[in-house]
């Protein structure tokens, strides 16, 4: 069974105030291409759809046309969603049951009643059946009425995933997949040592860290919430990240959607189908007259390491001219605090010493000036 894995579309979302609606239409129609070429089996979706949690009619209207031309390009293929922390999940559970007679699940909530269990989904193919369990993002407060909470103080974001799995009756002699959208950590490791990038959404102390532990019943694990494409302790537990750079941190960072080939039990092979954007993040340094030289249509961070002064208004319209899609210039420091400098005991001074000492280096027809002009305030 050949799947896709997609995660954070974050679609609708600015680059700082910069407009991403082209560069985010270029690469779903990439998605649509590549999945029109490899013809998937299904297609996962992460979580993250929007980036906001109410988004625009512009979002919208794109990601219906992503989805739209999905199912034209693959109208076999069954197609899977979750929501992430951005999006709004009563939205995205809109039209649940109209939408699965189409093929198409978009799970927003996750169990909310005791009888309620994560959605299972079972696909089958010429190696038996292949169960997906949906769980979309999931706060500790949002399924305290189904797994209880520790002397009444819920439990941790880690517990409550693993609690929500254990519910679930599964069967480990098939082969399961899990697609969800939170911080999972690999085993003996500390969230501080987890690259993040600039546009995630991080919690204060990492409170949402849920260990790896609990992805090991799974054969495969399509994760959302990281931007960066990382593995959680092994190949078939992983982030996809975002298939477009959101932030300078991902400058540089290669995207793309991770396709899965399911065997027999125990067999997954993986790899990643690389996704070029329309226009490239970069970050350009150096003297101004260097970086002019450099001019293109990427989104750009200009780093200027002049160091002698320079005409802002001028710098700053070469540079708009240069690199139509520029984000920020920023100078590099390069005057140093003098911290071994003498400090002068305050010393009376009459006005003329004071102007003097203020202007420092005057020259005898400038100190004769001077003088003048005290001695005509001061009605000499």
């Amino acid at each position: 069974m050949k799947l896709f894995h997609l995660s954070d579309l974050h679609i609708g979302l600015k680059l700082m105030n910069r407009d991403l609606t082209e560069d985010q239409q270029y690469i779903l129609n990439r998605i649509v291409q590549y999945a029109k070429e490899k013809q998937p089996d299904a297609i996962m979706i992460a979580g993250d759809i929007y980036d906001k949690a109410v988004p625009s009619a512009e979002a919208v209207s794109l990601f219906d046309s992503f989805v739209t031309s999905l199912k034209e390009a693959v109208p076999q293929s069954t197609i899977m969603m979750i929501s992430g922390n951005h999006d709004s999940a009563p939205r995205i559970d809109c039209f649940r049951q109209v939408l699965l007679k189409q093929n198409l699940y978009m799970v927003g909530n996750p169990p909310e009643k005791e009888e309620d269990f994560i959605e299972r989904i079972t696909l089958n193919d010429n190696y038996g059946p292949v169960h997906f369990y949906l769980l979309p993002f999931v706060k500790p407060s949002m399924v305290k009425n189904i797994i209880g909470t520790n002397d009444g103080r819920n439990y941790s974001y880690s517990e409550t995933i693993k609690k929500l799995i254990e519910r679930e009756e599964m069967n480990t002699k098939d082969r399961n997949v899990l697609i969800s959208h939170q911080f999972y950590l690999p085993v003996n490791k500390k969230a501080e040592d987890i690259e993040r990038t600039d546009s995630e959404i991080r919690t204060a102390g990492n409170i949402d860290e849920v260990s790896g532990e609990v992805l090991l019943p799974f054969d495969y694990a399509a994760l959302g919430h990281i931007h960066k494409p990382m593995k959680v302790g092994s190949d078939v537990y992983r982030y996809c990240g975002t298939p477009l750079p959101y932030s300078m941190s991902e400058a540089g960072q290669d995207k793309g959607i991770i396709e899965i080939e399911m065997k027999e039990k125990g067999v997954v092979e993986t790899q990643v189908l690389p996704l070029k954007p329309l226009h490239n993040l970069r970050i350009i340094e150096g003297e101004l007259k260097d970086v002019l030289n450099q001019s293109c249509d990427d989104f750009v961070r200009v780093v200027l390491t002049d160091k002698q002064d320079l005409n802002i208004f001028e710098m700053q319209e070469k540079l708009k001219n240069a690199f139509p899609r520029l984000l920020e210039i920023r100078r590099e420091n390069i005057r140093k605090n003098n911290y071994q400098a003498v400090v002068k005991k305050d010393v009376k001074m009459d006005p003329f010493s004071l102007c003097t000492d203020f202007l420092n280096g005057v020259d005898e027809e400038e100190k004769d000036l001077l003088q003048d002009i005290i001695n005509h305030v001061k009605g000499v």
